[in-house]
């Protein structure tokens, strides 16, 4: 895994959220009202509404399409809904976030 900066904790608002494009496709980086910060693909699993336009509650963000509720910490729809999208490390460092991606390995010819 390697590590990418992508901020600092103050450019993310409380009860906020961020959209980071990385290789690996969008990345949701939400910020709580108490200060924590989480990272998840940012498309719901139902029909792939950005999540980051969604609205952050306690450690969950409801879709903006189709209020589907999805767990930051565990990237799980909540309630009845089923699906899941894919949590990203993260690393908060004072006020530094990064996030843990996966190295991509090309293999040589």
């Amino acid at each position: 895994m390697h590590w990418h900066y992508i901020g600092c904790i103050d450019d993310i608002p409380r009860r906020g959220a961020r959209c980071v494009a990385t290789p690996q496709g969008r990345i949701g980086v939400f910020r709580t009202a108490d200060d924590r910060v989480f990272a998840i693909e940012d498309h719901c699993p139902h029909r792939g509404g950005p999540l980051t336009q969604g609205i952050v509650h306690g450690a969950a963000v409801t879709c903006p399409l189709h209020n589907w509720v999805i767990s930051l910490e565990t990237g799980k729809a909540l309630g009845a809904d089923e699906g899941a999208v894919r949590t990203i490390p993260v690393l908060v460092e004072g006020e530094r976030i990064s996030i843990g991606l996966e190295v991509l390995v090309v293999a040589a010819e």
